[in-house]
């Protein structure tokens, strides 16, 4: 376990170190050191949140994650409220407190996960059941599906499903239940985006990207020929061209596109194995917990992290259409790094604790049948 928690920590601390290099180079021609020190604020708080979800039992969570998820989800009403929520680009995802953005979907991220732990631990029983194994529970991630697909936000929406769905699979639920749902969801999905004029052209865009890379498809094209320009090396730190305006959003979502110009393809299959790392990491830590709750609680942030970065690659790299979800560790964004520290830190209580055994209360180990040994 210890080597385990070593090696999730050292690949964490990389993929941040070079996170921070990353963001000076790619904004040191527009905006300075700007960026970089807000970022490196984010991360002393990130800091204290991960070394406080460190100390914690993760008991305690379970103890409160139907206040956490009543909270995401005030949180997530909040933001859609005119003169509340803060509108750029179209979309109402972020809380504005005097210059200092907070995006609330980062928080119902984790407070799904903990809740979809709770309920599979709670009902371990019932989960192979249609009724309290898929439409219960449905619920919950549909409530937190729905608000975040309004903001909008496709990419987090997707996410979250994905995540969801796997939790309930590894809790006990068939497969022949959560498969009608799963086509349903994705029926739904395509008819929103097709009736949705920006995300039909972005789709189009990306099926054919050469004949929209003036258009919809300029930021994707760019981004590729970055990833091209940089061969197996790179052209050298801080010597990216394409930085210079052509990407758009290259110091968040699109980061890896100026890793990839300026240190080459190495240092992109560096970032491909260091997150492929933290996830075997994960399900290590989460296969020995000491209880359902922590296995559940660890494969489903294990899978939170391993998955958005999984989308953030696949759309730099256009094998995915652009979803706008950042790079864990590595792109600018106060909200998603505090949200990542945390689920680090939820990684390591869960690690610390996997040595103790959880206590059978009184009355449950009245009813248990009494063994007799020679």
């Amino acid at each position: 376990m210890r080597f385990a928690v070593t090696t999730l920590a050292f690949c964490v601390a990389a993929l941040l170190a070079l996170g921070l290099v990353m963001l000076y180079s790619s904004s040191m021609t527009q905006a300075g050191a700007h960026y970089l020190m807000l970022q490196l604020v984010w991360c002393v708080f990130g800091f204290a949140l991960c070394a406080a979800a460190t100390a914690l039992d993760y008991q305690l969570l379970r103890k409160f994650a139907w206040p956490i998820f009543l909270l995401a989800l005030t949180l997530l009403v909040l933001v859609l409220a005119p003169h509340i929520g803060r509108k750029i680009n179209g979309a109402r995802r972020w809380f504005d407190f005097y210059g200092v953005r907070f995006q609330p979907s980062e928080f119902a991220k984790i407070a799904l996960v903990i809740l979809l732990a709770w309920y599979g631990h709670h009902c371990q029983r019932h989960m192979p059941t249609w009724g309290r194994g898929v439409a219960l529970p449905g619920v919950f991630i549909a409530l937190v599906m729905g608000l975040v697909f309004i903001e909008p936000d496709r990419g987090t929406t997707i996410l979250l499903a994905a995540v969801g769905g796997a939790m309930l699979l590894l809790a006990g639920v068939r497969w022949k239940y959560i498969v009608p749902p799963v086509v349903l969801g994705a029926v739904a999905l395509a008819v929103s985006l097709l009736c949705d004029p920006m995300r039909r052209k972005r789709i189009f865009g990306w099926w054919d990207l050469e004949q929209h890379k003036n258009g919809v498809g300029y930021q994707a094209y760019q981004a590729m020929i970055a990833l091209g320009s940089g061969g197996w090396t790179g052209l050298g730190l801080g010597n990216g061209r394409q930085k210079l305006g052509f990407v758009p959003e290259d110091h968040t979502d699109f980061i890896l596109s100026v890793i990839g110009e300026e240190l080459g393809l190495i240092a992109t299959l560096f970032i491909l194995l260091a997150f492929v790392i933290i996830v075997i990491c994960g399900i290590y830590i989460a296969l020995h917990s000491r209880d359902t709750f922590g296995f559940l609680l660890g494969a489903g942030i294990t899978l939170l992290i391993g998955l958005q970065a999984a989308i953030n690659i696949g759309v730099v790299t256009s094998a995915l259409p652009n979803k706008g979800l950042p790079l864990p560790f590595i792109s600018y964004g106060g909200s998603n790094l505090l949200a990542m520290f945390t689920c680090v830190g939820i990684l390591f209580s869960i690690a610390r604790h996997s040595h103790a055994r959880e206590k059978i209360p009184a009355f449950e180990a009245d009813e248990l049948p009494s063994t007799q040994y020679p």
